[in-house]
Order: structure tokens, then sequence, then C-alpha cells
């Protein structure tokens, strides 16, 4: 098979369907049909069901898209290598990054690398820093930018920290919490983060809230305080705009009176730090850094 052949089958893997599949890969449905049949008879088995849905893997399809896959990988590995030795930075930089950094923080950082190196390409998954931790483990990304305590033995940058405020548009101190009668919204997340807050809470007021709202998203969270639905306990790195105005912001405080707050990391293996284009991208981000030191 050709390498454009194992492009294709990867394609029609990621899509199970010709017509979006034929879009990707600038061909006619006929003609990647036909391609696809020949590919087909060369390994004498059936790869795709056809049905009226779309496409189906066969058990044959999932062995041979498997094998198509690792060659892809493998040539992306050796083009990253080739283009190491250029002056220029290319190849592709790949970020796992926790959702919340990647919507307030990232873009800002993205900005001035896109723009200072117009040939590298930017590969970005989003989630939560336990996501983010399992895709460098499994090598599906250069670098991950991850939220809270961890134990990376591998290359680690500190980027900043963000500490911890209970918002509210009608309390504004700590001493009404336990008596006001307005839900305490949450917002899944990691475990860590969760225990974080839930000791501090006990420390606090030795109680659990009166009532609570739980939803699926930090963004679902904060739009429902700004709306004034009730609190909630929200990272600086939230609280930009002009919604902020209308609000009580109480900084949180430790068991020792220190604030209490969220740390932010880079993160990844050695081999992955001496990628030029993460070598680029670390620099782009001290430099932001340096000229940022107190904005989030």
């Amino acid at each position: 098979m050709s390498f454009s052949e194992f492009q294709l089958l990867s394609v029609l893997a990621q899509e199970l369907n010709m017509r979006k599949a034929a879009e990707r890969l600038f061909v006619s449905q006929p003609a990647l049909s036909q391609r696809l049949q020949s590919i087909e008879k060369q390994w004498g088995a059936q790869l795709f069901l056809r049905t009226q849905k779309g496409l189906v893997v066969t058990p044959a399809g999932e062995i041979v898209i498997q094998l198509a896959n690792e060659i892809l990988e493998k040539e992306e590995k050796v083009r990253e290598a080739i283009r190491t030795l250029d002056s220029k930075v290319h190849g592709t930089l790949k970020i796992a990054c926790a959702t919340i950094v990647g919507q307030n923080w990232l873009p800002k950082v993205l900005k001035k690398f896109v723009e200072k190196y117009p040939y590298a390409k930017i590969s970005l998954i989003t989630g939560w820093s336990s996501e983010i931790l399992r895709s460098i483990y499994e090598d599906e990304v250069h670098i991950g930018i991850v939220r809270g305590l961890n134990d990376w033995k591998s290359s680690k940058i500190h980027l900043f920290e963000d500490p911890l405020y209970l918002v509210d548009r009608e309390i504004d101190s700590l001493e009404e919490v336990p008596a006001a009668d307005r839900p305490f919204i949450q917002f899944k997340s990691d475990s860590n983060y969760y225990q974080e807050i839930m000791d501090w809470w006990h420390r606090e007021f030795q109680t659990s809230p009166k009532q609570t709202i739980v939803v699926d998203q930090i963004e679902t969270c904060k739009q429902m305080v700004f709306n004034g639905i009730g609190y909630a306990i929200l990272p600086a790195i939230t609280l930009n705009g002009a919604e902020i105005r209308h609000l009580h912001k109480i900084p949180l405080q430790g068991e020792h009176g220190e604030p209490l707050k969220r740390d932010t990391w880079l993160l990844g293996y050695d081999a992955a730090f001496e990628l030029k284009q993460v070598r680029a991208f670390v620099e782009v981000v001290e430099e932001y850094i340096a000229a940022r030191p107190h904005i989030l």
C-alpha cells in the first residue's frame, strides 16, 4: 500500500461517512469508493461495511486501520525530526490543556506564538487535568498544561498562581454564607480540586451547604452566578470582563491564613522539550509571563 492509501483508510475510519471523507481527501465519492475497493482487493478482505447510515469497520478493517495509524504516526515523528534540522520552526505543536486555562489564558499565548512562528501548526485538546496527564503518558501530545498539585518527575515549568474567591451578587462576607438562603453552585471538576474546596468549606463552616446546584461546566457555573442565581467558588482566571463589576469577590484563605490558590504547570517528557516547536513555545510562554507577572 502507498502512504496516501494509509491516509485514506485513517480518514475513512474517523469519518465513517464516504461524503465527509471524500471532502477531507479532496476527491470525488466515486473515486474514493473505487480506491477503497482496490485496497480491499489488495488485502483480500472487506474493511468497511456500507450501510444506509454510513460505514462500519469490520474486524479485518480494525487490524488494517491500526497499522495505517501506526505508520502515519511514525511518519509524523520522522518529519518532526527532520524539521528540527531546519533553521525555521516547523512541525505540529501538540498541546493538551486544562479546559479553564484553554478558555482564558492560553489563547493570548498562542496568538503570540503563531505571530512569531507562522510555519508551525498547533493541535490542541482540552479536558480535566487528569485527562491531560493521561494524554502525556500515552504520548498523544508533546506537552500538557495542568492545574493543581502533581508529582510529575520529568520537565515541569510553573506558569502562574490562581487565587480562589467566593463570588456572589448579594453575599459580601463569609459570615453571611451559613445563613444565606441561596444555593451554592458547583461545577464538576477533578477530584483533587473538589476535595480542596470541600476541605476549605468544612474548616470554615463545619457544616454542609444548605442547597447545592451542580453543573457540568465552569462556564455554566459562572454565568449562573453572574445572573444572580446563587454563589460559587471560582478561580481568578475566570473573573474578567464587565460582568464582575456587579459581583462581590471574597478571597479564600487556607488553614494558616495563606491565600487559597491553584497552581498551573506546563509539563512533558524531557525528549519533547528538545523539539524545536516545543522550545519555541516555552520561550513565548516565558516572555508572556515576564511581561505580565501579575496578569492571568
